[in-house]
């Protein structure tokens, strides 16, 4: 494990790599580009699986290596190798230039401003695996001794630890350090011969001791136990269109999915996306802002620089109902004539960099949210959501709701599954007529996956009312 935080000393003291032959290399690559960037990466990663009363993986995994990529045009070279040495680097380069020439986008794998959003800490140095597997084992117990149903307990704990640095034109060089921690429980209870599921999770840029302290645990534990009982008293959803309400926090994964992909500026610039000149026009109801911001301290989405050494930033995309703006990276904002975002992300250094969210929400509204339950007299209250699926091109959606209730005569009353969303994203948006004062954000659990590559991403909403929306049910 890592027991510094110099990326200098990672990338290059360890690897007898002089930084001013790395800067000679990297301006020559790059001498006649709109742009691109070395991107060294060292990450180091952990993931454990408790099940069954007994721990079933212990997975540790490291990798080390970097990226040279160069874009003139839509036109992108980019060469990438687990190997970081002045040699092999050199030979990126001299592949950058060569490829440059064929005018046509290839991939070779070879085998300014600190926002300091997060701490400089290793997750992984900080609790040894012996704590680890007894944490487990005491949740484990903890949650079969809460309810007499528990049939089996699912714990994942999870860390990581990224390490990068960004080498550009001009020998501007930027780094980061970036933890990240998950702790999810599953709990699935069986009774009279039915059983149901609940899981709960959390999780954030920050150390272990934020989320594995006794008190923080149980919160998560109770809830997934709620969650399960609650679905075994769960009746069939009634199928039709209807008034939901979407309740605030994790329901704006719907938002991330149906609306928020539609606002990458790549899909924008091909003229795929449903928003595609857009621009200006008023594309939801008045009242609703939904911005893209990654730099909230600790989110699991925030990042102090994007994968192409831009500070990333809080930007407004639709402002009261207007589209104002996409999110970019460098490449696809050049093109389109545009400032980047802070957007440009990828999954490690043997991918290209891509406009991707970070922390999507809408903001809060007015409306308080038990004046927004009262004013349904029949109608669906979805809480939390397990999946779903989006045409970006479209906007269309279907998502499974796997925590809903029936609204009747103004009141919640009893819980429904089989609740499944079926609408377009666009004409959603403009269907809401009442906002909650209630935002709230996802308890830090998303990934999100785009082309192949998945990073980790933030959500949320406050309590939204969508006066009609078709419901898939299961009541016959």
């Amino acid at each position: 494990m890592l027991n510094h935080t110099d990326p200098d000393k990672i990338f290059f003291a360890q690897n007898n790599v002089d930084i001013n032959n790395i800067y000679k290399i990297v301006n020559d690559a790059l001498c006649f580009s709109d742009g691109g960037e070395l991107f060294l990466e060292s990450h180091q990663s952990e993931l454990f699986h408790f099940n069954d009363r007994v721990l079933k993986n212990a997975d540790f995994n490291v990798h080390k290596g970097f990226g040279l990529r160069s874009f003139l045009g839509d036109v992108t070279s980019f060469v990438c190798s687990s190997n970081i040495s002045e040699e092999e680097i050199s030979r990126a380069a001299s592949l950058i230039k060569t490829i440059n020439s064929n005018n046509k986008s290839t991939i070779i794998n070879l085998e300014r401003r600190k926002n300091n959003l997060y701490p400089n800490v290793n997750p992984l140095n900080e609790v040894d695996f012996n704590a680890k597997a007894q944490l487990l084992q005491e949740v484990d117990l903890y949650v079969r001794s809460q309810n007499k149903y528990v049939k089996q307990v699912k714990i994942t704990l999870a860390g990581e630890w990224q390490v990068v640095q960004i080498i550009k034109k001009d020998n501007l060089r930027l780094s980061d350090i970036r933890p990240l921690v998950q702790f999810s429980i599953s709990v699935i209870l069986e009774r009279n011969g039915r059983t149901e599921q609940g899981t709960m999770g959390y999780g954030g840029r920050d150390a272990y001791d934020e989320f594995i302290s006794e008190s923080n645990w149980k919160k998560i534990a109770d809830e997934a136990i709620r969650q399960a009982q609650n679905n075994l008293e769960a009746m069939p959803t009634p199928a039709g269109e209807m008034v939901v309400i979407l309740g605030p926090g994790w329901p704006g994964i719907l938002l991330h999915e149906a609306i928020g992909h539609g606002l990458e500026g790549d899909f924008n610039r091909k003229g795929v996306s449903a928003y595609s000149s857009l621009l200006g026009e008023q594309v939801a109801a008045k009242g609703i802002t939904v911005v893209d911001d990654g730099t909230i301290n600790n989110r699991r989405g925030s990042l102090n620089i994007d994968d192409e050494g831009v500070p990333s930033g809080y930007n407004v995309l639709i402002e009261d109902g207007v589209l104002v703006k996409y999110m970019q990276d460098t490449l696809n904002a050049n093109l389109m004539s545009v400032c980047t975002t802070g957007n440009g992300r990828r999954e490690s250094y043997e991918k290209i960099p891509m406009p991707r969210m970070t922390n999507t929400y809408m903001l809060a509204g007015n409306c308080d949210p038990s004046e927004i339950i009262s004013s349904v007299k029949r109608g669906l209250y979805a809480v939390n959501f397990s999946g779903g699926q989006v045409d970006i091109t479209s906007g269309k959606f279907v998502f499974s709701a796997s925590e809903a209730y029936l609204i009747e005569n103004g009141k919640i009353t009893h819980p429904v599954k089989g609740a499944t969303l079926i609408g377009n994203g666009p004409d959603i948006l403009k269907k809401v007529s009442m906002i909650g004062n209630d935002l709230k954000l996802d308890p830090g659990v998303g990934t999100c996956s785009k082309n192949g590559q998945n990073i980790p991403v933030g959500v949320g909403q406050p309590t939204l009312k969508i006066d009609s929306i078709a419901v898939g049910g299961t009541e016959i």
